[in-house]
């Protein structure tokens, strides 16, 4: 096929409106319910650079560092960057229908699919890996399709550069370039293999990766940790089925492109120079299914596939009113899902919201947790109530102590600590303990003062726990019904029974690793 030239023709304006419609939703839904469990982790790598964490490599904690020195503790602190990234990502899904050969219908219709699927929402809408994880997927498939369309090996390397930095970011990476690689082997465009600038766009990725991976094997290789313990107590419930029906969820009246598209990449002769990244793409989401991986490991490739059902659908709609009708359909049926993307209402209302869409349209997909069961909000929404009452409640207990330095934190699990550790800042809490997540390799292993007042956080006060100390109180345990940690407590233990210190160090020594506990 006929290589295609570097154009000078730009986006359309259009598609910088629409990034910045989508920037704007987020911004004004952001702050409606709190802080999300994994947010409170993610944000607390700040405090702690390294070249990597328990379960995730280092960028995340880089970004959470610089936005706590630019804007400290707040939610949006935490929230802007995603927030911004969002309007990147329909900037980038225009380009990639760009190079499929798009024009300006095309580049506007998939900016509108991007913009309303509910996996952008809230993607974008958190502090997490994810989002960052769908830029660079993106990129990727970008990046290939640039090459394919020049045959410039400049691109090879910032191909390199891009996989680099996406393996510091999130590990899954990985199997989106494995995915293509193979695709390509099995392809014509298997003469990659014998460029030099390939083997220098590796030696790149490696570079740009070797930090964590050095860390990796300091640590013993946490990754594999993190994996058993995920494949232990998620992915277990993960249902074969549900993970293919799930994907149309996910992409919801954006499948009215994602369809076409990936059908046209498979038979259209004009799209036959891209349909590696087709076969790739089907290799990815084969494997995951395969492995059991989460319905959402997959959203990194919806941009290809919806770029190619925008240049399908314009190639197809020729007038003007068959061209806004399509859009404005899919924005106006988008409309009612909204709510399972970002919450737009307060919690009660998203309840009666949920109750509503289940019972008459069947829709429990988003209510279904990692235990296998349905509940009345969707996790992440779940997730995101009872951080605050938590931390006020801790501090309560703090400040009830007469000697601070005599004082420890324990959180049980990295959601607590993390309210502690982000959250309680405004209350000037001491960092926490816990032996969960990254946090392992924060806590003290030999406390620099006699410890003899504990606050305690998890969900009942245990045995162990209460066999230390002459009196344990519960200050107070948080009371939103809907809050996933609904009912954990906090307890002010006084009086020690035995040396707390020694107590200490001896349970530190039984804790191997972070996802033991």
């Amino acid at each position: 096929m006929k290589i295609r030239s570097e154009t000078n023709n730009s986006l359309s304006g259009y598609v910088f409106i629409i990034a910045f419609l989508n920037i704007l939703l987020h911004l004004v839904f952001y702050n409606t319910l709190g802080f999300h469990r994994d947010e409170l982790l993610y944000f607390s790598l700040g405090q702690h650079l390294a070249a990597g964490y328990a379960s995730v490599p280092p960028m995340v904690g880089f970004v959470s560092w610089v936005m706590i020195h630019l804007l400290g503790y707040s939610l949006l602190s935490a929230r802007l960057i995603p927030i911004l990234l969002s309007g990147v990502y329909v900037i980038l899904g225009a380009s990639v229908a760009k190079e499929l050969g798009g024009k300006k219908y095309a580049q506007i219709l998939v900016s509108i699919a991007l913009m309303v699927t509910p996996f952008n929402l809230r993607a974008f809408l958190l502090f997490q890996p994810v989002g960052f994880g769908i830029i660079f997927w993106g990129l990727i498939i970008w990046v290939i399709l640039k090459w394919l369309n020049t045959n410039d090996d400049k691109y090879l390397l910032l191909l390199g550069l891009v996989a680099g930095l996406g393996m510091l970011n999130k590990y899954l990476i990985a199997l989106e370039i494995f995915g293509f690689l193979l695709a390509f082997a099995l392809s014509n465009k298997r003469i990659v293999f014998t460029k030099k600038a390939f083997y220098i766009c590796l030696l790149i990725s490696f570079v740009v990766f070797l930090p964590n991976f050095i860390w990796q094997i300091k640590e013993h290789l946490p990754v594999m940790e993190h994996m058993q313990a995920l494949e232990n107590s998620q992915l277990v419930h993960v249902n074969r089925f549900s993970f293919f029906t799930d994907q149309f969820f996910l992409a919801s009246m954006a499948a009215v492109l994602a369809i076409p598209g990936i059908i046209s990449l498979l038979v259209s002769k004009k799209l036959k120079l891209y349909r590696p990244l087709l076969i790739g793409s089907i290799i990815v989401v084969l494997i995951l299914a395969l492995l059991r991986g989460k319905s959402y490991y997959t959203i990194g490739l919806f941009i290809l596939w919806i770029a190619a059902g925008g240049v399908w659908w314009e190639s197809r709609l020729k007038k003007q009113g068959s061209r806004i009708l399509l859009a404005a359909v899919i924005i106006l049926l988008t409309l009612p899902v909204v709510p399972m993307g970002i919450p737009v209402f307060r919690a009660k209302k998203l309840v009666k919201y949920f109750a509503v869409a289940m019972d008459k349209f069947g829709m429990d997909a988003s209510l279904r947790w990692e235990d296998g069961r349905i509940h009345d909000l969707p996790q992440d929404y779940a997730d995101m109530l009872g951080w605050r009452e938590l931390a006020a409640i801790t501090a309560k207990a703090y400040n009830e102590i007469p000697d601070k330095q005599g004082a420890m934190i324990y959180a049980e699990n990295y959601g607590e600590a993390g309210s502690v550790m982000v959250i309680g800042k405004k209350y000037h809490l001491p960092d926490p303990s816990c032996f969960n997540g990254s946090f392992f390799y924060w806590f003290p292993r030999h406390p620099k003062h006699q410890i003899t007042s504990f606050i305690y956080i998890n969900s009942e006060l245990g045995k162990d726990v209460a066999s230390l100390f002459g009196e344990c109180r519960e200050i107070g345990k948080i009371s939103n019904p809907l809050a996933r940690e609904y009912g954990t407590g906090v307890w002010l233990c006084t009086q020690p029974r035995v040396d707390f210190n020694k107590f200490w160090e001896q349970r530190v020594s039984e804790i191997k690793n972070p996802f033991s506990h």
